[in-house]
């Protein structure tokens, strides 16, 4: 620096220290120039290319995005349909098997009808053979006491048996009449 000023004395310009040499501003334009150049030329380009995969990257991340946004939707609204005919279908298969379950009451309750009526008429025809039986039985027991005590008024056999027979329809004839009379009244 004491050269500078030893040679700004002898010199008498007025050299300004902050300005540099006009052959210093030469060589870093020049140096600027050829790094501005390797700059624009290697740089920026692959700078460039790096920013268009990256943007391309994205375009395409989103365009994937929307396009598996948009199968999704697909999806959604088909499941939701599939959903809703599923809805139906259940609601028809209920009201089918509600119809179902009322046709097989009513058929049961047509067939519980039917054998109540045939017990009913079973028991009807049951009671109406012992009746019957116990009138048959009644009337040979009715006999025989009548003619028992026919023997015993009288105070005779009466041992044919057409005549006892013919004595017993008689007999039974008239209380027949009687109960039928007493009925009526």
């Amino acid at each position: 620096m004491n050269t500078m000023y030893l040679l700004a004395a002898e010199g008498g310009d007025d050299i300004n220290p902050l300005l540099p040499e006009s052959y210093d501003i030469i060589w870093s334009i020049v140096c600027v120039a050829v790094i501005a150049f390797a700059f624009y030329k290697y740089v920026i380009p692959r700078l460039q290319k790096v920013l268009d995969e990256r943007s391309d990257k994205i375009e395409g991340g989103l365009a994937k995005a929307e396009a598996a946004q948009a199968e999704a939707q697909a999806t959604l609204e088909q499941y939701q349909q599939q959903l809703a005919e599923a809805r139906l279908e259940a609601a028809r298969i209920r009201e089918e098997a509600r119809n179902q379950g009322q046709q097989i009451l009513a058929q049961m309750r047509s067939e519980a009808q039917a054998e109540a009526d045939r017990i009913v008429a079973a028991g009807h025809s049951q009671l109406e053979a012992q009746r019957q039986q116990i009138v048959t039985e009644l009337r040979g027991e009715l006999g025989r006491t009548a003619v028992d005590l026919a023997e015993k008024i009288i105070g005779q056999s009466v041992s044919d048996q057409a005549k006892q027979a013919t004595s017993i329809d008689r007999f039974l004839a008239e209380l027949d009449e009687k109960a039928g009379i007493g009925v009526g009244r």
